[in-house]
């Protein structure tokens, strides 16, 4: 962490939007269910994520109405074909197929979509021409089935096989899709589907002013979010830190920022809290932790004149007391990071994968609000899931509960929430309700559990779309977050996750990191200044949104690093230079620098490697914010001269070391003070001496020369006086006259 002059946390740009499409293409193109292949070759292949390689084509079969078709209605698909050659292509006529024999099972539904078509029948029901693509372009061909057309009569419930075809210069390509024939009168399933709302990652601990105005603006990625789940009975999955970043600028805050905020609360969906900055629960256990983190303080992002309360236009009669309008009034860090009415404790979501045995035992120990801890976990994590069985949305493994989101559903509908084109997004959702319609009929009737996956970039329609495909599939009904928990509970084998090795070394060094800078916080009056927001930043660094970038998250982590060494080194001593000191008492002063924003309280210690000199070992000093201060040490030297070494040490009131400690070397002289008060003393008594003596000589000279003058006058003017005259005008002798 790094504290700007300011006061405010050091704000590090965001992302790139660029690197952050990469990111969410990169991880949409590991999830994708597949259902294309490329025309350069002869054999099926998945479906790819547009934007496709360039120098290649790629062939999209997508059902319409997200492949269900019910007795007596019509198929129709859509057929697209993309072009990123530089040549167009030539005009194809495209095959639609129609296997009459449902498909057994997901594995074999996993297998079809992946291409495998061998050993599954399917007929010819339906042709369509496709048109020359120019070069870097994409046309969409549509195809129809009636529904009064043989092929579709009779088709028993279930999910059906359908590919389309077309012969390429280079071989015939050929896209997999599935439609689905619901059961009728069957009872519903509950589903609950998970929708993260979240923003790109970030290394500052909270959103800006200026971010939150991009995101929650018309077309901003928090209100694409927002606007998606209105109107659905979708279960949010809340990241705190953004109602949090809104909440900290009180008054300050963006408008179309308090306005997003007010629309969340006022959301009726069931909801909870994702680990601040969705950070990563697993690699925090796995680096030392006991329990997730969470943010300690927020203080450190108010500014006391946005959270003044309002002058009451109609005060009450008698004031109250102890209450002055001039004293901001902060919210309280529950108060901050609050999610919205009705939010669930105690629930962590860790990335797919990434949750072993070892990391949802210590999950399970923890109980928050009187209630178990559940954690979100894939199906593909536990034994039954990873054979392509379905797994029922209320588990247990050991004492860990468990709400486990379909594998396969869940990935179908992040790519279909990930995609803009309709005609591409209905391909995914058709997987989607197939694998959906599979899982309806395995659980026994056991409520399911499904999500979106995690992607802040997605349009309001897309996420929308989504979220009602699910929640309206067949035979399904929404469930809430606490109709889930309160579910039948399903004991769950949890399959070994191997560990996030680099995550986890990375958090353990935050977390030392952290540690230190706790330590050195003591030199403030209030350690949350530092530490609140050296906590947030370190689960921003955590959060989930970096996988699929680990460049960007290593930057970010090293500036992060750096930013924490450089507040370590933000309070020292300045270098002294060589002391001479003349006298047994004296006072030294020393400067301390200090580049904070706050001022500090620290301890100077002094400790001289020789007994000529005494100094006051321990020396208070309040240091001011953004300055040098200077600290004086009273210092008395015995009798002797020589060279005497102090060792400075700059210590929190906590006794924590602060800075690197410092050497000064002092020459002392302190016998040349006594010599020097001698000699002066004997000159400025020998200067006194000579004044007076001179003084004396003077007077005396001064009155023989007025008595020698005034003799000669007095003979020649007077006449003879009688011994009686003479007498009375003789002056008395004084004793001075005497002493003469």
């Amino acid at each position: 962490m790094t504290v700007t002059p300011s006061g405010w946390p050091a704000r590090r740009r965001a992302p790139r939007a660029a690197a952050a499409v990469v990111a969410i293409l990169t991880t949409i193109a590991a999830l994708v269910v597949p259902a294309t292949a490329l025309a350069d070759t002869t054999t099926p292949t998945p479906t790819p994520t547009p934007p496709i390689p360039a120098g290649t084509t790629a062939f999209t079969l997508a059902p319409i109405s997200n492949g269900i078709v019910r007795p007596g209605e019509a198929l129709a698909v859509s057929l697209t074909l993309q072009n990123e050659t530089d040549a167009p292509t030539p005009p194809a006529t495209a095959t639609l197929s129609l296997g009459r024999t449902p498909l057994a099972d997901r594995s074999a539904l996993t297998a079809w979509l992946d291409g495998e078509t061998a050993g599954v029948r399917t007929e010819a029901v339906t042709t369509a021409a496709m048109e020359s693509v120019p070069a870097s372009a994409e046309t969409v061909t549509s195809a129809r089935v009636d529904a009064a057309d043989p092929a579709l009569a009779g088709l028993a419930p279930g999910v059906y096989p359908l590919s389309a075809t077309y012969e390429s210069t280079t071989g015939r390509v050929t896209s997999t899709s599935a439609i689905i024939v619901p059961p009728a009168g069957d009872d519903d399933i509950g589903i609950g589907v998970l929708v993260p709302i979240t923003a790109s990652p970030i290394a500052e601990g909270l959103l800006t002013a200026a971010q939150l105005t991009t995101l929650t603006a018309p077309g901003g990625a928090l209100t694409a979010q927002l606007d998606g789940v209105t109107g659905t009975a979708a279960i949010l999955a809340v990241d705190p830190a953004i109602p949090a970043s809104i909440r900290v600028l009180g008054t300050a805050a963006p408008e179309s920022a308090t306005a997003w905020l007010a629309a969340l609360e006022a959301l009726p969906n069931s909801r909870f809290a994702l680990q601040f900055g969705d950070a990563d629960v697993a690699a925090q256990l796995e680096a030392g932790a006991t329990r997730p983190l969470a943010p300690t303080s927020l203080t450190a992002y108010m500014d006391p004149v946005d959270f003044v309360p309002d002058a009451d236009p109609t005060p009450a009669p008698t004031p109250t007391a102890d209450v002055d309008p001039d004293v901001p009034v902060y919210p309280t860090t529950a108060e901050l990071l609050d999610v919205g009415p009705g939010a669930r404790g105690g629930l962590y979501w860790p990335a797919a994968g990434t949750a072993g045995p070892g990391v949802l035992d210590d999950l399970g120990t923890i109980r928050v609000d009187d209630q178990a801890s559940l954690t979100v976990l894939s199906s593909a994590s536990t034994a039954a899931g990873a054979a392509g069985e379905t797994v029922a949305a209320h588990g247990r493994a050991g004492d860990a509960e468990l709400l486990v989101y379909d594998a396969d559903v869940s990935a179908a509908l992040e790519s279909a929430s990930s995609l803009e084109e309709l005609s591409l997004r209905g391909a995914a959702l058709a997987e989607a309700t197939a694998y959906l319609a599979f899982a309806t009929q395995e659980t026994d009737g056991a409520p399911l559990l499904v999500s979106i996956g995690r992607n802040p970039e997605r349009s309001r329609v897309a996420i929308g779309t989504t979220v009602s495909a699910a929640s309206t599939a067949p035979n399904v009904t929404p469930f809430t977050l606490g109709g889930l928990a309160n579910s039948a509970v399903t004991d769950v084998e949890i399959e070994d996750a191997p560990e996030e090795t680099a995550r986890a070394d990375v958090a353990s060094a935050l977390f030392t990191d952290e540690a230190e800078l706790a330590r050195f916080a003591t030199i403030l009056d209030d350690t949350s200044l530092i530490t609140g927001p050296e906590r947030a930043e370190i689960l921003q660094l955590l959060g989930l949104g970096w996988l699929g970038d680990d460049a960007a998250w290593t930057a970010a982590v090293g500036e992060h690093r750096t930013g924490t060494r450089a507040t370590l080194d933000a309070v020292g001593l300045v270098p002294s230079s060589t002391v001479n000191l003349y006298g047994s008492n004296a006072g030294m002063q020393f400067w301390v620098r200090n580049d904070l924003p706050y001022p500090v309280n620290l301890v100077l210690y002094v400790t001289p490697d020789d007994l000529r000199l005494d100094v006051q070992r321990a020396n208070p000093v309040v240091a001011q914010a953004s300055s040098n201060s200077r600290v004086e040490v009273p210092v008395q030297a015995r009798v002797g001269n020589g060279e005497v070494t102090l060792d400075l040490q700059l210590r929190s009131r906590a006794s924590v070391a602060i800075g690197d400690p410092e050497s000064v070397d002092v020459n002392v002289r302190a016998e040349w003070e006594t010599f020097g008060l001698t000699a002066l003393a004997i000159v400025v008594g020998g200067l006194l001496l000579l004044g007076i003596v001179r003084t004396v000589l003077r007077i005396r000279a001064r009155r023989r020369g007025a008595d020698a003058a005034a003799e000669p006058a007095t003979e020649a003017t007077s006449e003879p006086k009688t011994h009686a005259e003479a007498d009375a005008e003789t002056p008395p002798i004084t004793d001075t006259e005497d002493h003469e």
